[in-house]
Formats: structure tokens, C-alpha cells, sequence
């Protein structure tokens, strides 16, 4: 029988530049969501207290 030759993808190792790039990109992704979480919390945390300064709402039950 003849041996036939196929052509088989040599694996390599981790491309260390690219998994830089990765890690890089993704952190800065999960970081911008977490700060744009963190700011949209604040600016809830800042309009209770506006109001609250003004008086439109009271933390004191009403009986």
C-alpha cells in the first residue's frame, strides 16, 4: 500500500503578545462595565439625597 501524505496543522505554543492583547482588552472591558455601573450607582445614591435635602421625601415613617 502507498502512504499517502496529509497535511496536518502543526500546533504551536501560546502566542504571548496575543494573550497580552486579550488579557489587555478585556480587562479594560470589565473595567469600563464596572465603572459605568459604580457611576450609574452613584447618581442614584446623589438624587436620593437631593431629594431628601429638599424634602420630597422623609426616611421617617409616617404613622
Amino acid at each position: 500500500m502507498a502512504a499517502h501524505k496529509v497535511a496536518h496543522a502543526t500546533l504551536t505554543g501560546p502566542s504571548v503578545v496575543k494573550e497580552l492583547i486579550f488579557g489587555a482588552v478585556f480587562g479594560l472591558a470589565a473595567g469600563t462595565l464596572w465603572k459605568m455601573h459604580h457611576w450609574n450607582e452613584q447618581r442614584k445614591v446623589r438624587a436620593f439625597y437631593d431629594l431628601l435635602e429638599k424634602g420630597d421625601i422623609s426616611v421617617v415613617a409616617e404613622e
